[in-house]
């Protein structure tokens, strides 16, 4: 067997992955700027510079391809959690830096909650077709769960708290205020996305969830 004829289809892995990615890459600019419904296949193919044809090889369709997207946004959410440790914090440390982490993420990230915005629109009809959604999902729940757990033994926190509500809680804390900042920036008439106003909602939102689960 010659050199060429074992790196070719190396190569040809290699490619295909680069474009999936690309094509990924387009979906989310493309799905995050006009939702699900004003997206365009035509539109995706050409952010991603490749041939329209392609993305239907790859994807199957529109609505494969946003579920190919959802599942990679929490996929990218979960890997960077993950990358946090706190396994190794002291349990307060751990769960006011996944507070930290969950409302840096999402200001760093706003095509996340326009994407989630989409799918709970359409009743998570795509989500509810995953059959990795729950596995990617499923490792943050044990991890705080962990978390919670050796706060109780070192009676730090109190018990009766279920990781699923305490995450919740933390995302829709960061959530709705990012989501809904226009609206509320407008009917208390504060620039609710000055430096000052964001540095504030994080400390308030910081000390409502340690507040939930410290021992009094």
């Amino acid at each position: 067997m010659t050199t060429e004829s074992v790196a070719l289809p190396e190569i040809r892995t290699r490619d295909a992955d680069r474009t999936q990615q690309a094509i990924l890459s387009a979906a989310v600019a493309e799905f995050s700027d006009a939702g699900l419904g004003g997206a365009r296949v035509e539109r995706i193919a050409e952010r991603a510079g490749v041939n329209k044809r392609l993305l239907y090889y790859y994807f199957g369709s529109k609505d494969d391809l946003f579920l190919a997207v959802l599942e990679q946004t929490y996929a990218d959410i979960r890997e960077a959690e993950k990358a946090l440790r706190l396994e190794n914090l002291e349990p307060v440390t751990a769960i006011r830096r996944l507070v930290e982490f969950t409302w840096d993420y999402y200001l760093a990230n706003p095509h996340f909650l326009t994407l989630l915005n989409s799918e709970n629109l359409h009743k998570a009809v795509h989500l509810n077709r995953s059959s990795r959604i729950r596995e990617l999902n499923s490792p943050l729940v044990q991890l705080l769960d962990d978390v919670l757990q050796r706060g109780q033994r070192a009676n730090l926190f109190r018990g009766g708290v279920d990781p699923v509500q305490l995450y919740i809680s933390i995302a829709s804390l960061c959530y709705f205020y990012l989501s809904n900042n226009a609206t509320l920036s407008t009917i208390f008439g504060r620039d609710l996305r000055a430096p000052a106003a964001l540095a504030e909602r994080l400390s308030h939102m910081t000390e409502v969830i340690l507040g939930y689960v410290l021992r009094k």
